[in-house]
């Protein structure tokens, strides 16, 4: 196992906002992470990058626990892209991807032709290769977090964290991305809102409700009609899709 969490608890003054999650993803494989707003998703994830710091338990990436590890050495193997990145709006698209390179250079300034290459590659893999040049804040929403997720393969992690990834996209876009994203040769955490894009792109899926993990499987056994309507409150009929072979979730009116 690449990521592991242990009984981890993260809380905001008196209100608990992830509640004793154990789970562990598995090398090269993408987890989905599912659930309502406000169960825990986005903490727990940033809770595995180190940006929350958990109110008990452990996290591992291997055989360490993240709280062991450097700054450095932790931003070197693990990339997270989330759901409303901010960035300089001066900077040019080839700028904020090259932001992903800053755990490799160490105090050197400049990036090397090396690093370079390795932006260039991270933007062609999300099609934004053609529009290094071009400045950040003129881009759509869904272009902009494009080039995050690039900035984020720039980093070349190990482990790589999305919060909600496809948000602002279309659907064409929605589906390269995760296409994309189940297709690297690295473990993948990555929530989502839509049931049937984490079935079709994620090899598991977890489910919070309330900050708790109430499910963790294939996504046959984790998407049931009864799951959907206790955590989703939503009426629903699960069946193979003919087409990919994934469940496929049909929600039914009331």
């Amino acid at each position: 196992m690449t990521i592991s969490t242990h009984n981890v608890s993260f809380a905001v003054g008196n209100t608990v906002i992830v509640d004793g999650v154990n789970l562990a993803i598995e090398k090269g494989k993408t987890l989905g992470l599912l659930g309502p707003n406000g169960s825990g998703k986005s903490s727990l994830l940033r809770l595995i990058g180190r940006l929350r710091k958990v109110k008990s338990g452990v996290i591992r990436l291997g055989d360490h626990s993240i709280a062991d590890l450097s700054r450095g050495d932790l931003a070197r193997r693990v990339a997270l892209v989330e759901q409303h990145a901010t960035t300089d709006t001066q900077l040019t698209v080839m700028d904020v991807a090259r932001l992903g390179r800053t755990p490799h250079r160490g105090l050197l300034p400049l990036s090397s032709a090396g690093d370079d290459a390795i932006v260039l590659g991270a933007l062609a893999r999300v099609g934004m290769k053609e529009r290094a040049a071009q400045l950040w804040h003129t881009l759509s929403g869904g272009e902009r977090q494009r080039v995050h997720i690039a900035r984020a393969l720039a980093q070349t992690p190990s482990e790589l964290l999305l919060d909600e990834p496809t948000n602002h996209l279309d659907i064409q876009h929605q589906l390269d991305i995760l296409g994309l994203v189940s297709k690297l040769d690295i473990t993948c955490i990555v929530a989502l809102h839509d049931l049937n894009l984490a079935a079709m792109f994620c090899d598991r899926l977890a489910v919070l409700n309330k900050g708790q993990l109430v499910a963790i499987g294939a996504p046959e056994e984790v998407l049931t009609k009864t799951l959907i309507a206790d955590v989703f409150e939503v009426d629903a009929h699960v069946e193979r899709s003919p087409i990919h072979g994934r469940c496929h979730v049909q929600y039914l009116l009331a």
